[in-house]
């Protein structure tokens, strides 16, 4: 895509986050160069990222370790040092390093949010790139497809208010995952209206290829749903407490006892073994039941698949809810949980 044509409207700021995103990068500070406000956070790249930002003109804030690397760390200490460039901004947009803003989304958001008040951030439609090069590719693309129109939480795209970010004091640089939507939480509780738009407003490549990068997304999503509940106990909307039963459920109670059963078959004789394949025949069914449902909005195929993995994906989901609780109940804060990706494609 070519640069963007938005305004150059001296009260918009962008902050961009990465790790070693390479062709992703560029394409990211590519699409915000009508900006005069903006920043780019490393955390950590090896790649030629950090140079080529500042041959663009961008200014750069390269983290260091301790503390960790965190999403959360990273938009704070850009959002930071934009007001201190920059102290007249009112609205600041949000974005990841690996997806490149649309035409015409930062004036659409400004105007989104000159026009109510009440608002403290908005944010369009999110698209994946290449969806048609991995199931998982698909997967994010339909993930990032929320209503349009009032919002629960944000993602890592958005644009904000600066007085409403400043006032509930930023990302919690502690989380490795959930920052966005717990930041949106805090948000809507302290009175503000969060707001999806009908606009365009970033194409994102994921570059899932392989099983193993989505288990480990998964794995991250269930680290970042318990951190949640754990952080807003009272929340009915999200009400993460539910998707951590559900996990705990189906990652990890049910196909305990699946093979606890089957262990009893060993031992007990035939009658335990057909219990369990009894026993085993509600997971496809929950799988059909889902299917069922996203059928309504989705290919046949596409809606089942979609059924299945994420049924699979509960085990890893439990996996991520269990490092959270045994890091909790240890006082050690969980590394990031990162799936590493191939090189940008054209």
């Amino acid at each position: 895509m070519s640069p963007l044509p938005d305004s150059r409207d001296a009260t918009i700021g962008v902050v961009m986050i990465g790790r070693n995103e390479g062709e992703r990068l560029r394409r990211c500070i590519a699409s915000t160069s009508a900006v005069a406000a903006r920043v780019y956070v490393d955390s950590g790249s090896t790649d030629d990222s950090v140079a080529w930002a500042r041959a663009q003109g961008v200014t750069v804030v390269e983290l260091a370790v301790p503390p960790k690397f965190t999403a959360a760390r990273a938009r704070n200490a850009g959002f930071e040092r934009l007001l201190q460039d920059f102290p007249g901004l009112a609205y600041v947009q949000m974005v990841d390093g690996d997806c490149e803003l649309a035409p015409g989304w930062l004036d659409a958001a400004r105007d989104a949010l000159q026009a109510d008040p009440t608002l403290a951030l908005v944010f369009g439609r999110r698209r994946e790139r290449f969806p048609e090069r991995s199931l998982y590719n698909a997967f994010c693309d339909e993930e990032w497809n929320v209503p349009i129109g009032e919002a629960m939480s944000g993602g890592g795209d958005v644009m904000v208010r600066v007085d409403a970010l400043s006032a509930i004091g930023g990302y919690d640089t502690a989380m490795i995952a959930g920052e966005d939507p717990d930041m949106s939480i805090r948000l809507r509780k302290a009175g503000w209206r969060l707001y999806r738009i009908d606009h365009a407003m970033t194409v994102h490549d994921a570059a899932i290829l392989r099983f193993a990068q989505w288990w480990r997304r998964a794995e991250r999503g269930g680290h970042a749903f318990g951190e949640l509940a754990d952080r807003h106990p009272g929340l009915d909307d999200p009400y993460w407490r539910r998707q951590c039963r559900s996990i705990l459920v189906w990652g990890g109670i049910y196909p305990a006892v699946v093979v606890a059963m089957l262990l009893l078959a060993i031992v007990l004789g035939p009658i335990w073994l057909l219990a369990a394949f009894a026993l085993a025949l509600i997971w496809p069914a929950q799988v059909l039941r889902i299917g069922s449902r996203l059928r309504r909005t989705l290919p046949l195929r596409q809606a089942m698949l979609t059924g299945l993995f994420l049924m699979i994906g509960k085990v890893s989901e439990m996996i991520g809810l269990a490092r959270f609780h045994v890091g909790r109940l240890t006082g050690r804060r969980s590394d990031l949980i990162e799936y590493h990706r191939g090189p940008a494609h054209e």
